[in-house]
Formats: structure tokens, C-alpha cells, sequence
């Protein structure tokens, strides 16, 4: 993987003004996943459009502290001190939306169920990472690789128009999101220096240009909309404590944590950096935290964002504090709605168009690591990789496979991911079986990314 020349350091402080621009194009493509989330569960509890707004700035002020918890660290306790932008996982969107219409439960049971979700897997970390060594490249390369291709549906449908558009695969659409990949990719390979490293915000930029020319960018009135909204905990009401509420969102919070694994591997790659068991204790204990504080403040659980992660690869800009940066927008973001109002305009094409590039960078890094397996002599592990993969794609191609398996279960099954994960760690202890000790008790650091 090609790393610009003048890419920055992990550890590298920006001044405000590169910092800020570098920070902004981290919030503009994970933007559109942060508030989908609340836009959809919201719509499905059948909230008023000011309990929504509610929802959305409370996702974006716990994005941005989140974010920056992992980036900077709480001592040596939280955090993974790499550059990580955390956002809400589409992992529990069903069984949340379930638990909210429940009559008995609603609202204040959600969020009394991810509050106590939260604290419960922060005791589980340990037992995570004990875990990590069934991680080994074939499981691991296997599963970035599900993940990028599950990834790239989410792409092609902001590429088509988003999800129910009328106009949805409409020739004004698919243009428009070529253009955002053809100046992403243009800039990226001709153009040197600060510009380069901001391809992908250069794109955003030209395709919200074009789209705004073409009709396909609306602006309203910003009268309904306040200047400033503090976001205040409990505003939905005190949470409630119930066991199967619980039980459910914990299995949400380990799927988001599992695959907060498989993209920290990915991380360690584009930087060129093996991770030790202390990094995924940290970062694992700030998704935990996530949980807790999303509940706290009356929004969702938070994982680590894949589109981040490929915009890394793609730019070269390692510093961990660009994701200080991006979680400051963020917060301001939640405190200014006539702020999130504008970056919100941005068409699903355009959006689109970059996150065709970004996922890419998530399934290419799954391929360097696969290169590591071998497959000449050892032929089981061709039944790991390709076996896995088609469990993996279930969710894809038959959406109705599973429609059977008891609704507790549904968060596990849906997850294309996760079901890729499981059966590559099992086809692999059964086929290659238990490493020796030295391997389990080592470094998680991966041998392609030193």
C-alpha cells in the first residue's frame, strides 16, 4: 500500500488550520452514517421531528467525545491513542427499534438496556483480548475482506440516490457519483502535496458542487432550526432496567466490538503498525464506554467507523490528533444544528462516489493480509477462507435465510461480519487447531504490517 511521502506521524500535532481541514474531511464521510442511525430508529418509534433533531445532536456530541477518548486516551486505562473515529453501528438497529415500541419498555427501557450493556462488556474486555489469539491472518484477512464487500453495498446504494429514494439508479445520480470517484482518483494521483492529501474532500467538494448546479440540492429556511440546542442527559426520561433488554443489547455491543476488532487489524496495517494486546484493551474498553455514554445522553451504541479507516489508507494523514479535530466539529456540530444542517445537504451520490474508494481500502487491506496464508501447502486453508466468505455473504443474497432463528439471535445472523467471523475462527481451530503457547501469549502485532 502506497504512503505519501510527506504522510504525518501518529503522534504528529497539527497546526489549527491543516488540522481543522483534515478533521472536517473526516466528519464529512462519516456524517451521513452517524445520523442515518437516529434518522432511522426515530422514524420507527414514530418520534416528532423536534425529538429526532434531539437524537441527532446527542449522536454527534457523543461521536466527537467518544472519538476523541480514543484518540487521546483516559491515562492508561481507555482508549487506543490512534487516529479512530468512533460512530453509531447499524448492528443494533432492529432489536433497538423492538425494545423502544415495546409498551412495557419504550424509550427509557433502550436506554436503561445500553447503559448497563455497556458497563457489562467493559468487564468483558479481558476476556477479549485473552481471545485474540484465534485471530491469526487467515481469520483476520477473511474477515476485512467480508467486511469491505459488505461495505461496498452500503456505497452503491448512497451511490444510487440512498435509501428509498424515488430517483433511486437514476443516470443524474450515477453521474454525479462518477464524477466525486473520478476527481477523487485524479487528484490523488496528479495532484501533489496538501491537496493530495484531501482527495477525498476535494471530491466532496466537486460532487456537492455539480449536484447544487443540477438542481439537486435544496436550500431551505433555517428559521425552524435553533442556533443553539444543549444536548442534556436523561432527556427522554430516566432509564429502566430490564433483563432480556439487557441480554439483547449486550450481544449488540459484542457484535460491535468483534467487529471493532477486525478494523483495528485493518487499522494496524495502513499504519504500519502491530498492535499489542494493551491497544486492543484500551480501544476495546472505549467502545464499552461508548455504549455506556450513548445511553447516558439518550443516543446508541458506538463502534469504530470503516469509512475512517479507508481515509487513512487513502490519505496518508496518520496523526491521531486529526480525529481531536474531527471529534471537536463533531461537538460543535451537536451545539450549533444551523452547522449540521448545511454539511447535511450533501446529496447520498456524492457521498456515494467517495465511499466507493474508502470501503475499497478496508477490503484491500483483508488482500495484503490473505497474501500472508499459506494456500500452496496447505489446502485447508482454502476451505476456511472460501467457505467463510459465502457464510458471510448470507445476509446479502438471502436476506430471508435466517427468517426462522429466534428474534434474540437476529443481531447475530444479520451480521454478515460477524457470521464470516465465527465460521473462520471454527474452520480454522478445526482444521490447523491450537497454536503453541508463545504464539497465544504474544503480540497481536501482524507480520504485513511490520
Amino acid at each position: 500500500m502506497r504512503t505519501p511521502a510527506n504522510a504525518v506521524s501518529i503522534d504528529e500535532k497539527l497546526d489549527i488550520i491543516p488540522g481543522t481541514i483534515y478533521g472536517m474531511q473526516h466528519v464529512l464521510v462519516m456524517y451521513a452514517g452517524a445520523v442515518t442511525i437516529p434518522l432511522i430508529i426515530g422514524g420507527a418509534l414514530q418520534l416528532s421531528t423536534e425529538e429526532i433533531a434531539l437524537l441527532i445532536n446527542a449522536d454527534l456530541l457523543c461521536c466527537g467525545i467518544i472519538s476523541i477518548v480514543q484518540a487521546l486516551g483516559i491515562g492508561r486505562f481507555i482508549g487506543i491513542r490512534l487516529p479512530v473515529m468512533m460512530g453509531v453501528s447499524f448492528a443494533g438497529v432492529a432489536p433497538m427499534i423492538a425494545i423502544g415500541l415495546s409498551p412495557e419498555l419504550g424509550l427509557p427501557g433502550l436506554y436503561g438496556a445500553i447503559i448497563a450493556a455497556g458497563f457489562i462488556c467493559m468487564l468483558l474486555v479481558p476476556l477479549f483480548v485473552r481471545s485474540l489469539w484465534v485471530f491469526p491472518p487467515v481469520v483476520t484477512g477473511t474477515t476485512l475482506i467480508a467486511l469491505g464487500v459488505s461495505l461496498f453495498g452500503v456505497a452503491v446504494t448512497w451511490a444510487g440516490g440512498g435509501y428509498g429514494a424515488e430517483d433511486f439508479g437514476s443516470p443524474r445520480n450515477i453521474l454525479v457519483a462518477l464524477a466525486v470517484l473520478g476527481t477523487t482518483l485524479f487528484v490523488s494521483k496528479y495532484v501533489k502535496g496538501f491537496l493530495r492529501n484531501i482527495s477525498i474532500l476535494v471530491g466532496l467538494i466537486v460532487g456537492t458542487v455539480i449536484a447544487y448546479a443540477i438542481g439537486m440540492i435544496q436550500v431551505g429556511s433555517l428559521a425552524h432550526i435553533p442556533w443553539i440546542q444543549v444536548v442534556r442527559p436523561f432527556q427522554f426520561g430516566f432509564p429502566t432496567f430490564e433483563l432480556s433488554a439487557i441480554l439483547t443489547m449486550v450481544l449488540v455491543v459484542i457484535i460491535t466490538m468483534v467487529e471493532a476488532i477486525g478494523l483495528l487489524y485493518s487499522l494496524s496495517i495502513i499504519l504500519n503498525k502491530p498492535l499489542s494486546r494493551d491497544h486492543f484493551t484500551r480501544g476495546l474498553r472505549a467502545d464499552a464506554l461508548g455504549a455506556t455514554l450513548g445511553g447516558i445522553f439518550n443516543t446508541f451504541p458506538y463502534t469504530t467507523y470503516s469509512q475512517n479507516i479507508g481515509l487513512i489508507g487513502i490519505t496518508g494523514i496518520r496523526s491521531r490528533y486529526v480525529c481531536v479535530y474531527a471529534g471537536i466539529i463533531l461537538m460543535a456540530l451537536a451545539l450549533f444544528p444551523r452547522l449540521a444542517y448545511f454539511i447535511a445537504l450533501i446529496p447520498y451520490p456524492v457521498l456515494g462516489g467517495v465511499a466507493l474508494v474508502m470501503f475499497g481500502m478496508v477490503a484491500a487491506s483483508g488482500g495484503r493480509l490473505i497474501q500472508e496464508v499459506d494456500f500452496t501447502n496447505n489446502i485447508h486453508n482454502m476451505f476456511v477462507f472460501g467457505i467463510s466468505l459465502g457464510v458471510g455473504l448470507i445476509p446479502t443474497v438471502s436476506p430471508n435465510f435466517f427468517q426462522f432463528v429466534p428474534e434474540f439471535f437476529t443481531p447475530l445472523v444479520k451480521s454478515g461480519v460477524l457470521l464470516t467471523m465465527l465460521s473462520a475462527i471454527s474452520l480454522n481451530l478445526f482444521f490447523n487447531g491450537i497454536p503453541p503457547k508463545a504464539v497465544r501469549e504474544g503480540n497481536i502485532g501482524l507480520s504485513s504490517a511490520t
